[in-house]
């Protein structure tokens, strides 16, 4: 497995999917500039639209999406693995998924992943959020090879739930993608928090591009875009909310000597639930 150079694009999305694949073009040629050759971009990198009549103009099917083309020739060009964190994609049945994509170095489609857990919650500072109203989740998590190193997939609300991460490491993930769109009250309590946990529990590096700032169509998204390393070291961040770019050197070779230091992944024992009411079905541990 070979060591390779990571980059995290911070975004500041719009309501223009045109303006917003510019600015992604933008950064992802800096990035490879810098020599990072898998290039992730963050969750809605095509377009913030809260209100969904809007998102229902704007929103398109694959073939015609601008951020998608765009994303494809820019991984050709270039030469690198172009990981789009999500985008809006009309489905064939009418319905919206919140789709990652992840392009080859020779332009080709590698995976798609559709978000699995919907952000339906309401916080303390008034903010609602019903994602579920708008998109259908996904039902497959997708763990795939990038030059030797095996990439999992998530997005965003999916850093809530190990358990998806540790079903991508037991999968032989070295590398685990949390692309977000963090709201700025849940990610100062609980962004750094988490990706360290996801890293440590599963002995596996946890790359992160965010959304950052005060959009367009109203929200404030928390940005500091991480890289965590597989003992749980953050090894960089873009410490605010601007645009921009972070890069740092991945060694799948450091997730393997994590996972023999602490190999909780071995080590899990199947367990039942007593709670008083009958026993529950049988569990895979997640010990860490």
């Amino acid at each position: 497995m070979g060591i390779f150079k990571a980059a995290a694009v911070q975004m500041r999305s719009g309501t223009s999917p045109e303006r917003n694949a510019a600015d992604m073009e933008r950064l992802v040629r800096e990035a490879a500039h810098r020599g990072a050759t898998y290039v992730q971009t963050p969750e809605m990198t095509g377009a913030l639209i809260r209100d969904k009549q809007a998102g229902a103009a704007a929103f398109t099917t694959e073939d015609k999406d601008v951020v998608v083309s765009t994303a494809r020739k820019l991984a050709e060009e270039l030469g690198i693995y172009l990981h789009v964190g999500s985008t809006a994609i009309l489905r064939a049945d009418g319905k919206l998924a919140n789709r990652a994509f992840l392009f080859a170095p020779d332009g080709g489609t590698v995976a798609n992943y559709d978000k699995i857990h919907m952000f339906d919650v309401d916080l303390d500072n008034g903010e609602s959020w019903r994602e579920s109203a708008s998109y259908e989740p996904g039902t497959e998590a997708i763990v795939t090879d990038i030059d030797g190193a095996r990439l999992g997939f998530a997005v965003c609300y999916d850093l809530r739930f190990p358990q998806l991460f540790r079903a991508e490491a037991l999968a032989g993930a070295h590398v685990l993608s949390v692309p977000a769109a963090f709201t700025r009250q849940t990610g100062e309590a609980h962004w750094h928090v988490l990706l360290r946990a996801r890293a440590i529990e599963n002995g596996a590096y946890v790359i992160a591009a965010a959304q950052g700032g005060l959009h367009e169509d109203g929200r404030e998204t928390y940005g500091h875009s991480l890289i965590v390393d597989p003992w749980g070291h953050i090894i960089a961040e873009a410490a605010h909310d601007e645009p921009g770019v972070i890069v740092a050197e991945i060694d799948p070779a450091q997730s393997a000597a994590a996972r023999r230091k602490i190999p909780n992944l071995r080590n899990a024992r199947d367990f039942t639930i007593n709670a008083g009411g009958g026993e529950a079905p049988r569990l895979r541990g997640a010990a860490s």
